[in-house]
């Protein structure tokens, strides 16, 4: 019988061996096929390649330009800024231990005309006023800058003494007193040449001064010579008389706006001339008695009180107590001044040359002050407390026994505002571009005398020390415009209240000082040699005010030694 071939069996398929799992797949939870995930999460990561390390992203040229004059390099702004200047590490401290330095730009040496002493704006006739009976002559200004756009100029030269510094120094324009500041103002302001009188044809405009106060009792006034001729009254046309032309005047920080009237924001106060109303964030408020306006030929006058610098930065650093810090003494500085640093780069403008600078911008918080919705603060947490000297959010911080108070004519109408709000950092903020530094005094931080004027309106400022109506004694203990102590009442001369001329002088040493320290402190950083790296003619005397561009000495520092490539930059400005 033949043999038959049976089927072949097939093998039985075999289980396949457990193999490592590559680490994304591995079951977040053991399993009969991978009871230890532990273990082969681990060995998976051991087994990994090293992932490859990202590049930095740069940032083109142009959009560094645009974010600030020091974001690129030999941008349009001016020159670029040294990397070992904006801190500067303390001797015989720890390597962490940094101290604050101002920021140091390469540019060019300086031409030989910037050497001059630098000139104020120029003077075009407009028209001429006739107000309570004087004539008046008014002037547009031109060939200046204007403070916008986040950004402050203030005037400088080139001084050989500060080689250090690149040679740059502030300086001041004539007229040298204290006066409305022409670059910052409005553009669509009207000046006298004195810069004591504006007005304009616009609607609200403002301007501030040249000079502000700190800290310690300071007084000016002003004279409405074009505005609210009488009680308002209803004419036969229909129309309001002395409504067409108005004045505002108050007190200002520097982050109040110009295209409006002074009391709009949170960080102007001031007095309108219809029934004498006082006007904080755009809400005005009854103030002076029934019946009282501010008409043509008044004079008012304004006070401000402020507390000493040292208090102020107790109230912003969150270390003022109300229970212990019950009185202010303003010669309380301590043995140490606090760092000022002021990082600004020389421009050149229509033939003028300025030093600029970021200048503070507004803040969210005071910002949402001014809407009836409650304050939201940077992070995001809603605020409904008042603003007083310990909120929680520093831009809405007070200053204890500050106030400011109104005279009309010679006459004490009351206190208006008490409780201002602090102007130091971080209460004020640069604004949120590349190159902006946060937490830093330039020095001119404070209240500025300011005005504002509305379509005709005009007024003449006062500084001192020769006021036309000074101030009753029921408002003011102590009231000595000349700098004299006042006999009987045992003031002290920092309690006194003092002219706003009087800071004139006081600010411009200050810079005097602040250029002198920057210089020093540039000159440290150098390696305090003594050699001169960027000499001009030996035996020509040192001087620390303008000097002949024709001097020898000049043209061999303008075009000698130390000279770099390129030039400063000119910044172009469009009307508004």
């Amino acid at each position: 019988m033949a043999e038959t071939n049976s089927p072949r069996r097939s093998a039985t398929p075999s289980i396949p061996q457990k193999r490592t799992l590559e680490d994304e797949h591995v079951p977040a939870v053991p399993s009969p096929l991978n009871p230890d995930v532990s273990a082969t999460r681990s060995r998976a990561g051991r087994e990994r390649a090293p992932a490859r390390e990202q590049r930095e992203k740069k940032e083109s040229l142009k959009k560094r330009e645009s974010k600030g004059p020091s974001a690129a390099g030999n941008s349009g702004r001016g020159g670029t800024p040294d990397g070992i200047s904006s801190k500067r590490k303390t001797k015989g401290a720890s390597a962490a231990a940094t101290t604050l330095a101002p920021l140091r730009y390469n540019l060019p040496a300086p031409k030989a005309t910037e050497f001059s002493a630098p000139r104020g704006p120029t003077f075009t006739h407009h028209s001429t006023k006739i107000d309570c009976g004087q004539e008046t002559e008014i002037y547009e200004t031109s060939d200046h800058v204007y403070n916008r756009k986040n950004y402050r100029y203030t005037h400088c030269i080139a001084d050989r003494s500060f080689p250090s510094s690149r040679y740059y120094r502030q300086s001041e324009t004539e007229p040298f007193h204290s006066r409305i500041n022409f670059e910052d103002a409005s553009s669509h302001i009207l000046f006298t040449k004195d810069g004591k009188t504006i007005t304009t044809d616009k609607g609200f405009r403002m301007a501030r001064a040249n000079v502000g106060v700190r800290e310690g009792k300071w007084y000016w006034e002003c004279r409405i010579t074009s505005g609210v001729s009488g009680a308002p009254r209803r004419e036969s046309n229909g129309q309001t008389n002395g409504v067409g032309r108005h004045v505002r005047i108050g007190w200002a920080r520097r982050e109040a706006a110009l295209d409006g009237p002074v009391g709009f924001d949170a960080y102007s106060y001031g007095i309108r001339d219809v029934s004498g109303q006082k006007v904080h964030m755009s809400r005005p408020k009854d103030f002076f008695p029934p019946g009282e306006d501010i008409l043509e030929g008044d004079v008012v006058g304004l006070e401000i009180n402020l507390p000493s610098l040292s208090l102020h930065r107790k109230v912003v650093e969150g270390q003022y107590n109300p229970a212990v810090d019950v009185s202010d003494e303003l010669d309380d500085h301590g043995a140490e001044a606090p760092d000022i640093i002021r990082d600004r780069i020389p421009i050149t403008f229509k033939g003028h040359l300025y030093f600029e600078q970021f200048d503070y911008h507004p803040t969210k918080e005071l910002e949402e002050l001014m809407n009836p919705s409650p304050v939201v603060a940077a992070s995001g947490a809603l605020s409904t407390e008042a603003p007083n000297a310990i909120h929680s959010l520093v831009p809405l911080r007070t200053l204890p026994f500050s106030c400011i108070k109104v005279y009309k004519n010679g006459r004490y109408m009351g206190t208006p505002w008490t409780d201002l709000l602090a102007f130091l950092p971080p209460a004020s903020r640069p604004p949120a571009s590349f190159g902006a530094r946060e937490g830093l005094d330039d020095g001119m931080l404070g209240y500025f005398p300011a005005m504002s004027v509305f379509r005709g309106g005009a007024a003449e400022m006062n500084f001192g020390p020769d006021f036309w109506c000074p101030p009753g004694s029921a408002g003011s203990e102590g009231v000595d415009m000349m700098g004299h102590k006042a006999s009987g009442n045992g003031a002290t001369a920092a309690s006194q209240l003092h002219a706003v001329s009087d800071r004139y002088d006081e600010q411009i040493a200050e810079d005097i000082v602040y250029d002198l320290v920057d210089e020093v402190d540039f000159w440290m950083q150098d390696g305090g040699s003594t050699e001169q790296k960027h000499s001009v003619r030996d035996g020509v005397p040192t001087t620390l005010g303008p000097v002949d561009p024709d001097d020898p000495g000049v043209e061999v520092l303008a075009h000698g030694l130390g000279a770099q490539a390129g030039e400063i930059k000119e910044i172009v400005q469009e009307d508004e």
